[in-house]
């Protein structure tokens, strides 16, 4: 039997104080901290106040006048221009517009989007083309893009005249199809919603295969091992995994959607009679362009608003596991 001949513990007494973490030595490391901070941060943080933080508060204070934008302000109206806004029934059709693009872009596009890059996300020949072909349209300049569909869908005149897509249409027997594109009111936002899908799906896919790179071929390997077809395996195994890019990417579209200017101003200015009308086309009509600037700058306000509640809605509720995950080292 082993005896224990080691003695009672003796206290050690308090730990040594370690000079090199003095009070003096901890505050002169926070001020570095502080300062790397500052010297770092400072330079985005002035550009953020300047471009985001200064036109925002300016179109607010401007709001609340009735100003041209040329003289002095003299006529303090208060929320008159917020009244007008909010009672235009123009105004509610551009709102209307754009939530039309949401809602189309977020049943449409997305689903399509999805489905192209699990197709392209397989072994086929020619895929780096593909990839390619499809991104093109996204590299375009709006102005460019625009300008094309311009040529490609005129408003005839005369009517007998077609313009290049509606004589492909009549070439290849679908003549029937054949519609004024840009000039019917009734179908000049799907003719949009259709120039918008060309130009931004490749950006969707080319996201979408940026998240399709990052699910283990492991999973998708067992999953067939254990019998489940590749629709089982996308569905069950994929797309659960590709949740984080889907709602990145709905969150842009919806962003994007509400701050639709340039592809509709260059398309159709807006027209026929306020059809194609967006919330930002409308403030450049009805404020820029007849020097109304503090009508301007309300509309501007306004659709700032709408954006800004919509975005922290969606962060509140979509996004929130996603951001939670990434704080805790993986999505939950």
């Amino acid at each position: 039997m082993a005896v224990d001949t080691a003695g009672p513990a003796v206290s050690a007494g308090p730990a040594p104080i370690d000079p090199t973490r003095t009070p003096a030595r901890l505050s002169r490391g926070r001020r570095r901290i502080r300062l790397e901070i500052l010297l770092f941060a400072g330079p985005a943080v002035l550009v953020y106040a300047a471009f985001v933080l200064l036109p925002v508060g300016l179109a607010a204070f401007y709001s609340l006048w009735n100003w041209n934008g040329l003289g002095p302000l003299e006529r303090f109206i208060w929320i008159d221009n917020y009244v007008r806004v909010l009672n235009d029934p123009v105004f509610h059709r551009a709102v209307g517009n754009n939530f039309f693009i949401v809602g189309l872009s977020l049943l449409i596009q997305g689903p399509l989007a999805i489905a192209i890059a699990l197709l392209l996300n397989r072994r086929l020949r020619f895929r780096g083309f593909f990839r390619a072909l499809i991104f093109v349209p996204y590299v375009l300049a709006e102005v460019t893009a625009g300008l094309a569909w311009r040529i490609l869908l005129p408003s005839p005149n005369p009517p007998a005249v077609l313009g290049p897509f509606d004589t492909l249409l009549t070439a290849v027997g679908l003549g029937d199809l054949r519609q004024t594109w840009l000039s019917d009111p009734d179908v000049v936002m799907w003719t949009l919603f259709g120039i918008l899908t060309w130009k931004y799906l490749g950006f969707a896919i080319i996201l979408m295969l940026a998240g399709l790179s990052g699910v283990p071929e492991e999973l998708s390997e067992a999953a067939a091992i254990d019998g489940a077809s590749w629709w089982q395996t996308q569905r069950y195994v994929t797309l659960p995994l590709l949740g984080p890019t889907i709602r990145i990417w709905a969150f842009l579209s919806i962003i994007g959607s509400l701050q639709l200017f340039d592809m509709v101003w260059i398309v159709t200015r807006g027209g026929p009679l306020h059809a194609s009308s967006t919330m930002v086309t409308y403030m450049v009509e009805f404020g820029l362009n007849i020097t109304q600037i503090g009508y301007g700058s309300a509309v501007a306000v306004v659709t700032f608003a709408i954006s800004l509640v919509i975005a922290l809605l969606y962060q509140r509720f979509a996004l929130r596991r996603d951001l939670a995950g990434s704080l805790t080292g993986g999505v939950r």
